[in-house]
């Protein structure tokens, strides 16, 4: 991993991280994800549903002297984030334990959130990132479901400025002596700002 070490570029190897059966952004699409933050140094910045924490790590890397709350209601999720935070030498993260919204009353308000896992509460969720998002903050959901899409751009249809990019992944695996591709299920990417 030391050809990792200050680089704050984002696109970790899936494999490099540390995983259990906790979901995980991969690699693609976590690139596309962060792009879309449009990420700086110093600025505070939340991942709800942070899972094995590959946002929160990238994004820590990527924002130095600022600091990333990675908020987990998985008491294993928690422990990834942890360990994957130790493993890529970030000390910027704060693992906030509990779930959303009720544990974002207390964190400091963001300029960046990304949204990965809501456990069904994007409604309640989009409401306490609209009342704390800094004025010029970014929203970014990663949504697998048209469920979460749609609850998503229900909230999102008055006052913000979206963008919309579904990703398909496919990537190569070894069959034999053969290379097939693996398709990955399909990600939409909201990207939203710019509310009023």
């Amino acid at each position: 991993m030391s050809d990792l070490t200050g680089l704050s570029l984002p696109g970790i190897p899936d494999r490099l991280f540390i995983r259990g059966d906790v979901p995980m952004t991969k690699e693609e699409i976590r690139v596309i994800t962060l792009s879309k933050a449009r990420l700086e140094p110093g600025m505070v910045v939340w991942d709800v549903g942070s899972g094995t924490g590959s946002i929160s790590v990238e994004a820590a890397r990527m924002t130095p002297g600022g600091k990333v709350y990675a908020v987990e209601r998985s008491p294993e999720g928690c422990r990834l984030t942890s360990e994957n935070c130790t493993r890529f030498s970030v000390d910027n993260v704060e693992v906030v334990a509990g779930s959303a919204p009720e544990a974002l009353v207390r964190l400091p308000r963001p300029h960046r959130v990304f949204v990965g896992g809501t456990g069904g509460n994007m409604k309640a969720i989009l409401e306490e990132i609209k009342v704390k998002l800094m004025p010029g903050g970014r929203l970014v959901i990663n949504a697998v479901t048209l469920e979460t899409i749609t609850s998503a751009l229900n909230f999102l249809k008055d006052g913000w400025e979206t963008e919309i990019v579904q990703v398909s992944i496919s990537k190569s695996q070894l069959m034999g002596a053969s290379r097939l591709m693996k398709a990955y299920n399909p990600v939409f990417i909201i990207a939203a700002w710019g509310w009023s």
